[in-house]
């Protein structure tokens, strides 16, 4: 086995290249999901509690950042609902 170490110049290209791209993109999701999903200390038995806290954790993380796109989505049409409310279109006079 070959040990890769971040910020490695020589002897890094193509796909390990990539793969450390990758690991540096998902780090700091890592670090939040142990901060904010709890994730320093599982209190559920054996490899399958561990498993299972980091499954329910991700679902978590997922669960806010979909909760998060409803809210702006429901700021937005209140606000669009508002303009409208607010400075209705003049009526047309029949002639």
């Amino acid at each position: 086995r070959r040990i890769f170490i971040s910020g490695q110049k020589r002897g890094v290209f193509g796909v390990i290249k990539r793969e450390l791209r990758r690991r540096s993109a998902i780090e700091p999701i890592i670090g939040h999901l142990k901060t904010d999903g709890h994730l320093g200390r599982c209190y559920l038995k054996g490899r399958a509690g561990d498993a299972a806290n980091v499954i329910l954790s991700a679902v978590g993380h997922n669960f806010r950042r979909i909760l998060a796109w409803i809210r702006e989505l429901l700021c937005l049409f209140l606000i669009q609902l508002w303009r409208t409310r607010a400075c209705p279109a003049p009526l047309n006079s029949a002639s």
